[in-house]
């Protein structure tokens, strides 16, 4: 954090008013449930998002029974009655075929890989684009320099700590970021911190 704050003043101001980091991966989870989750996740509440994936566990009989073979079984009303979107359950079963064929790479085999190579193994996935992998990239991974670009809560954090009229672009950001490597996720995490206090 000290090397972070000496090369950008003003996180570094972020960074003493925020305290202790508080960014850890998530427990082991298979890139298989990360990623159920994260397609549930898009675009609604965190609470919204968390009873839907409750209500799917459930259907299924517990996590250890939510499994590619059981989404891949489950019927479209039944899913659909637990609150997937069309959507949702489209890029659900798409996971579900890509892990059941082998094409969805293991954490163990992610892990191995760079953070380019995570995003090119993982996008093919419907409903899953670069944003979905970033946050893999840093919460099941704990990959330490990612910087979410389109990030809204990023964006929002940035214009915060740094000013202007409107959110700024990619590119401005991804300028401002180079200063912050190769931590830009630990940067990210408190540009996030930044977006809810303001």
């Amino acid at each position: 954090l000290e090397g972070l704050s000496m090369r950008d003043p003003a996180l570094g101001q972020c960074i003493r008013e925020v305290g202790p980091l508080g960014l850890a991966p998530r427990r082991a989870e298979s890139t298989w449930s990360a990623l159920l989750r994260a397609i549930v996740y898009q675009q609604i509440t965190g609470k919204a998002a968390e009873t839907i994936l409750g209500r799917v566990r459930d259907l299924a009989g517990g996590d250890e029974a939510l499994t590619p073979a059981w989404v891949r079984a489950a019927s479209d009303a039944a899913l659909r009655a637990a609150g997937l979107s069309r959507s949702k359950l489209a890029a659900a079963r798409d996971l579900a075929e890509r892990c059941l064929a082998g094409a969805v790479p293991s954490m163990e085999a992610l892990r191995a890989l760079d953070d380019e190579s995570v995003v090119e193994a993982l996008t093919p996935v419907r409903g899953i684009g670069r944003w979905t992998v970033e946050m893999l990239l840093i919460f099941n991974l704990g990959r330490p320099d990612v910087l979410p670009l389109t990030d809204y809560g990023v964006k929002k954090g940035f214009q915060a700590l740094f000013g202007g009229r409107e959110l700024p672009t990619a590119d401005a950001l991804s300028r401002r970021g180079a200063r912050w490597r190769p931590w830009r996720s630990v940067a990210s995490w408190y540009l996030w911190r930044a977006a809810e206090n303001t």
